[in-house]
């Protein structure tokens, strides 16, 4: 019932900066939890950032903490993951997902919908 578009992948050199861009659609966007997974060649999925339904809260672990922001514009049904100060283990893809929930968590299970993924590779 919920479609995710990610956008805004692509390469960037190491220190440099991109917005990942995730637009929702099939759903009413603002009641849903939303967030970012990212996967890197041979290692497993890990939790990136999330994003309450109203956007007052924010979790993301320490790995990105400072140097990732998540963002929701619920009238346009999309939500940013602004990355800055970026480092070649910040290479991977990354998917949007989406938890019909008022707060969800940091594992797969506990969102429901997943995007197609994005590209970012962060060079040396």
């Amino acid at each position: 019932q919920v479609q995710l578009v990610e956008s805004g992948g692509g390469l960037v050199q190491v220190g440099g900066s991109l917005r990942l861009s995730c637009a929702a659609s099939g759903r009413p966007f603002s009641r849903y939890v939303m967030g970012w997974f990212r996967q890197a060649p041979g290692k497993e999925r890990k939790f990136v950032a999330a994003i309450s339904w109203s956007g007052s809260t924010t979790y993301s672990p320490d790995s990105v903490k400072g140097r990732f922001t998540i963002s929701r514009d619920n009238a346009k049904n999309t939500v940013y993951l602004q990355m800055s100060s970026l480092k070649p283990e910040d290479t991977a893809v990354y998917y949007c997902v989406l938890s019909e929930s008022v707060w969800s968590g940091v594992r797969e299970v506990d969102y429901d919908y997943w995007g197609q993924g994005t590209q970012v590779t962060v060079s040396s």
